[in-house]
């Protein structure tokens, strides 16, 4: 005779099937496992070191209280002064890049001739690195560079212009070296915009600053924010270019050479990791700022308006 199975054994299919259904639900699937290698590359190389540097920070060197090292720090009028320094730098270089940016790429947003050849030109900085740009404008715009010697043979001046070795210096090798991600953030940004907004815009009577600023404007804040919040980042880490083409110890002291300086020259990290978090301090503040602005200007979902 044939053995007949007894008992309710078919209902652990069922069973798995109800708790993959739950787990779905709440939005836990087999694709949201795929971002636990990432996650977990990101909490070591990041969040890990970070919460290193932040516990360091409040054990100084040289013993005292727990914030000794930030007190040391805004006491200090030539450590205190570089996080203006910093801002004085990162600042007008980031709106130069987002702004000019958006020009050229809401100009570049439709059919252009040479659109390719022009898009090659803007982005090529970003194959040249950091300090072969520094080492371009160190020979153009040097006291005995080409554009100096240019205006003294023209005797358009009557000595040397000093572009280099200050602040003007680095915020040029700071645009040349961060434009082009910038310009390519906008142009993906701008041309996934629907023209069709734009033109029943113009049927209603808006002219071209009235659909830009009442149409185009909003739909690109998000990108706006974001791109601006990444240069924002990278500019105010600057410390090749504040030290090959400006005053590192004077003009040009930011707040990461002031990083530097304690780390490898005093050995006092705990300093360094207290300078640290206030440079991500103020990143997060201007971040902050910069997402604010974008939520009031735009309150849709980021992809609202793209075609």
């Amino acid at each position: 005779m044939r053995d007949v199975a007894i008992g309710p054994a078919p209902q652990a299919a069922p069973r798995r099937r109800g708790l993959r259904l739950r787990l779905a639900e709440r939005g836990i699937d087999g694709t949201l496992l795929l971002l636990l290698p990432g996650f977990g590359a990101v909490m070591l190389l990041f969040f890990v070191p970070f919460l290193y540097g932040l516990l360091l920070s409040f054990e100084p060197q040289k013993g005292g209280s727990p914030v000794a090292n930030y007190v040391d720090f805004f006491t200090d009028p030539y450590l205190r002064d570089t996080i203006v320094t910093t801002f004085r730098v990162a600042l007008p270089a980031t709106v130069f890049d987002v702004v000019f940016a958006v020009l050229i790429a809401y100009r570049m947003r439709g059919r252009v001739r040479g659109k390719r050849t022009l898009t090659t030109i803007l982005v090529l900085p970003v194959t040249l690195g950091t300090v072969f740009i520094a080492d371009g404008l160190l020979t153009y715009l040097g006291p005995r560079g080409w554009l100096n010697r240019t205006l003294l043979a023209l005797h358009l001046v009557d000595h040397e212009v000093q572009l280099i070795h200050n602040i003007w210096g680095v915020i040029f090798g700071l645009i040349i070296s961060g434009f082009p991600f910038v310009f390519l953030l906008m142009l993906s940004y701008v041309s996934g915009i629907d023209p069709s907004l734009e033109r029943a815009a113009a049927t209603l009577g808006a002219g071209p600053w009235q659909r830009f600023r009442r149409v185009t404007l909003p739909l690109l804040a998000p990108g706006i924010g974001i791109a601006f919040c990444l240069a924002f980042v990278l500019d105010f880490s600057v410390f090749p270019s504040a030290i090959l083409l400006g005053e590192p110890s004077r003009a040009t002291r930011v707040i990461s050479i002031a990083a530097y300086h304690a780390a490898f020259e005093q050995f006092d990290y705990s300093m360094a990791s207290a300078i640290a978090m206030l440079m991500a301090a103020c990143e997060l503040v201007v971040i902050g700022l910069v997402l604010f602005w974008r939520g009031r200007l735009y309150r849709g979902a980021a992809s609202a308006g793209k075609g």
